[in-house]
């Protein structure tokens, strides 16, 4: 949970992914929203935050090969899979357009394979990144070994990939995003619900097995 600017205006931290650890510094990707994001923009270099965390859970660890389905700016939350696990990941990036496809060309030194989609087609294939994803997980390849799948992005997509991996034994997590008040679990203000009931995302997530989550 970070504070966004300097003032307590915005009152509320915002809640981010960690993006990458590197030589002692912590780095977060983000995309201007509304307030607090743009406040955050606006911060210099020598200014002083809060920041509250580590908070909540992370990824499971992938003990070979698996699949990262990545949309937008769900790409912040799974980055250092692709950097901890390098030459291990088929990665699928899809975005709105070339303009939103971050950190694609480090990605792709990182990533075993990559597959890359934006809805307008202004940037390789033109459509759902959920699109090629099924037509991987269908590939005679795949069946005959059948990889871990770790996924964030839109709602939509979400949905889109529960979907697809519905009734094949499949082992997949998805990294949600709800708006949070306190990140600590206690104002109940992110809760999503469940199989086994409503959770918290901040506290018992943000990452969930997919069949878990019961979509609204």
């Amino acid at each position: 949970m970070l504070q966004t600017a300097r003032t307590y205006d915005p009152l509320l931290k915002r809640p981010f992914s960690l993006f990458r650890y590197q030589d002692g510094v912590l780095q977060f990707l983000y995309r201007i929203r509304g307030k607090g994001t743009e406040c955050l923009s606006e911060i210099k270099a020598g200014d002083v935050i809060q920041l509250l965390g580590p908070l909540g859970n992370a990824y499971p660890s992938p003990e070979g090969d698996f699949i990262v389905v990545s949309g937008g700016i769900g790409i912040a939350s799974l980055f250092m899979l692709l950097e901890k696990y390098k030459q291990k990941a088929n990665f699928f990036c899809g975005a709105r357009n070339c303009d939103e496809l971050l950190m694609l060309d480090e990605a792709k030194t990182l990533a075993k394979d990559v597959c890359i989609t934006t809805d307008d087609g202004t940037a390789c294939i033109k459509g759902l990144i959920t699109e090629p994803f099924k037509d991987f997980i269908e590939s005679a390849c795949f069946v005959k070994n059948p990889l871990p799948i770790y996924s964030c992005g839109p709602i939509p997509m979400l949905i889109e990939l529960a979907s697809i991996v519905a009734g094949r034994g499949l082992t997949c997590y998805a990294s949600l995003e709800e708006v949070m008040a306190c990140g600590v679990g206690a104002c109940l203000g992110c809760v999503t619900k469940t199989t086994a009931g409503y959770k918290r995302v901040c506290k018992e997530g943000p990452v969930f097995r997919i069949e878990d989550i019961i979509w609204k």
